[in-house]
């Protein structure tokens, strides 16, 4: 690579990183799988429990960006069972309902320059 191939325009370079992440993470489908549904009389798999949940909250870094929902972990983790629980009746909600919310399926990628050596 030289230096003439190198991007420095702001509007160009959000440019190429929405082309290249478009690419690697907007697929549409698979060609040649054949999608087959399954009917059971009990769930593959069984609901989370409020515990399972109490744990994965406990194990959250709570020195992350926020997300989409800009609620920080501190929050979250210090919110006591009043927020756990209201968690855990939305996550069985979205369980149920088995499909995810259109803003679960969102993220914000931030590219960060690594200096080459």
């Amino acid at each position: 690579m030289t230096k003439s191939d190198f991007i420095t325009e702001p509007h160009s370079i959000i440019a190429r990183c929405r082309s290249y992440f478009s690419q690697i993470l907007n697929v549409r489908g698979f060609s040649g799988i054949r999608h087959a549904e399954m009917h059971t009389v009990e769930p593959l798999v069984p609901q989370p429990s409020s515990f399972e949940e109490e744990l994965a909250i406990e194990k959250l870094k709570s020195h992350k960006s926020l997300g989409m929902d800009q609620i920080p972990v501190k929050l979250i983790k210090s919110g006591g069972r009043i927020i756990h629980c209201a968690i855990h009746k939305l996550s069985i909600a979205v369980w149920n309902k088995e499909k995810l919310p259109k803003e679960w399926k969102e993220s914000i990628i931030v590219p960060i320059h690594k200096d080459g050596g």
